[in-house]
């Protein structure tokens, strides 16, 4: 185990990634793993000979032979689901489509928890999910992977599994099993093909039962360039002036799951040398950097932003890297380091660039620090990429341009009735969604000397905008009507993702 999850976790490896099979008991299979005294990981023993035959492989998507009770393909159902579709009862909130199922043995044997845990967690990442949701209905435990920013019913998991599958969670992350009515929190490493995969899980008692969320933090094997992120050629010349400074303070700002630390990781590859000292403190830490310092909040432990803050300060940092300003201990820290000579990277939630000086003021921190302080801000949110292989071309006509002009007026005025865009269509490759994959929005709110001036008088946040727009600065929104005429993206897209620049 990691410092970052080792005091509320337990490692789990799911080599085989299998779907759970029915057993003549209910031990672990053998490819569960628990730690030892030594802090290593090492298999946990069984009974069971159907799981210990190697003669009895079992792959991702196939299924044991007495295993009647689980279907062989995502889409597919077991014959008591489609007796369920061809007379239709009153469940509460069915799928919309047929999706897998799992239920418990007719014959009696017992499902294997952990290989269900293990199976659903392989197909996320296949997937490229960021959070897996297990929800409790009335009649059907319903399993939601977030894909691009979206939920999609992947699984369903019988009402009478609710009960084995939540204990096995909560032993695995040390939460209370006894607890029922009050949220809890842990973790779960997983080893899949040899890498580790660290969740963070929380529980939440709802009135169907306990709902969980499984965050995947996949640290290893991630590349991080402003081109692979969206960013324009301009934009990054902004950006990387901003970074070449050798102190000031530069922020990510957006609504949670925007892309913040992608793009503070993206500056962090950019200047990780053996020349510096580069230290992070987060919650969590998302990826790891060969050469990075990587700091994980413990509250338990009074390891805050702050007091790893002051501690990274006695440590001769040359970068410092804050997960996240949360409160004005933290930013009149940060404000201060950035003050003595180090280069501060954090992110804050704001709705935009501008709205950051205001935030910052209203956390304590004097205008003349915020003036002399910040260099850049980028505010960001992250659109979905339309599928190349199923993008259909076609032409805003006089009604379109009327309906998206009553919607968003502010889109509407840079389209006329002629202009060629696209939209989704759905196919195999992109999981009939229309779309694969996500890239950035950018609005880069760069710190002259005019502006830093007019921080420091309390000059209107107004007058700051407008001098930032005579500047070139671009907003999230004409970031994203560029994206639609190129045909990265769609108009319904750009509109979702985006707020009316009031």
């Amino acid at each position: 185990m990691s410092g970052s999850t080792a005091q509320n976790s337990q490692t789990v490896n799911t080599t085989t990634g299998q779907v759970p099979t029915s057993m003549g008991s209910s031990t672990p299979s053998p490819t569960s793993t628990v730690q030892n005294q030594n802090n290593s990981v090492t298999p946990s023993q069984t009974t069971n000979p159907v799981a210990q035959t190697p003669a009895n492989p079992i792959t991702p998507g196939s299924v044991a032979p007495q295993n009647p009770a689980v279907s062989t393909q995502t889409g597919d159902v077991n014959q008591s689901e489609q007796k369920k579709d061809a007379d239709p009862g009153p469940e509460s909130q069915p799928p919309a489509k047929k999706i897998q199922t799992i239920e418990k043995p007719k014959d009696g044997s017992e499902l294997n928890i952990v290989e269900l845990i293990n199976y659903i967690v392989k197909q996320a990442i296949k997937a490229k999910t960021s959070d897996i949701h297990i929800e409790p209905h009335e009649e059907v435990v319903v399993v939601r992977f977030r894909i691009d920013g979206l939920l999609k019913d992947v699984l369903q998991v019988g009402k009478d599994i609710q009960e084995s599958l939540l204990f096995r969670i909560k032993v695995a992350a040390k939460m209370r099993t006894d607890e029922h009515f009050a949220p809890q929190d842990g973790r779960i490493r997983f080893i899949i093909e040899n890498k580790k995969i660290d969740t963070r899980i929380s529980i939440l008692p709802t009135s169907a039962g306990e709902k969980v969320v499984m965050r995947l933090l996949i640290k290893e094997g991630k590349s991080f360039t402003f081109s692979s992120l969206g960013m324009s050629d301009a934009d990054q010349l902004v950006v990387e002036k901003s970074y070449k400074r050798p102190y000031g303070m530069i922020l990510a700002v957006g609504p949670t799951g925007s892309g913040k630390t992608t793009s503070l990781y993206a500056i962090l590859q950019k200047l990780n040398s053996r020349d510096v000292n580069i230290t992070t403190v987060e919650d969590p830490v998302e990826y790891s950097i060969d050469g990075v310092n990587h700091i994980q909040v413990n509250n338990k432990a009074n390891l805050t932003f702050a007091s790893g803050l002051r501690s990274i300060l006695r440590q001769d940092p040359d970068i410092i890297m804050i997960g996240e300003i949360r409160d004005a201990e933290t930013a009149n820290i940060a404000t201060n380091a950035a003050l003595t000579g180090h280069l501060v990277l954090s992110s804050l939630h704001t709705n935009d660039s501008i709205s950051t000086i205001p935030r910052l003021i209203d956390m304590d921190v004097e205008p003349f620090l915020v003036a002399s302080t910040l260099n850049i801000v980028i505010a960001q949110r992250l659109a979905r990429k339309l599928c190349e292989k199923c993008k259909k071309q076609y032409t805003i006509d006089q009604e379109e341009l009327t309906r998206i002009n009553k919607i968003r007026q502010d889109i509407a005025m840079h389209f006329k009735v002629g202009d060629v865009v696209y939209q989704e269509a759905g196919c195999e490759t992109c999981g009939d969604s229309g779309f694969q994959g996500r890239f950035g929005l950018f609005e880069i709110l760069e710190v002259t000397e005019k502006i830093r001036r007019m921080i420091s008088e309390r000059e209107n946040i107004d007058d700051v905008f407008k001098v930032a727009r005579e500047n070139g600065m671009k907003l999230i929104v004409e970031d994203g009507v560029n994206a639609v005429k190129t045909g990265v993206t769609s108009l319904e897209e750009i509109m979702r993702v985006t707020a009316l620049k009031q």
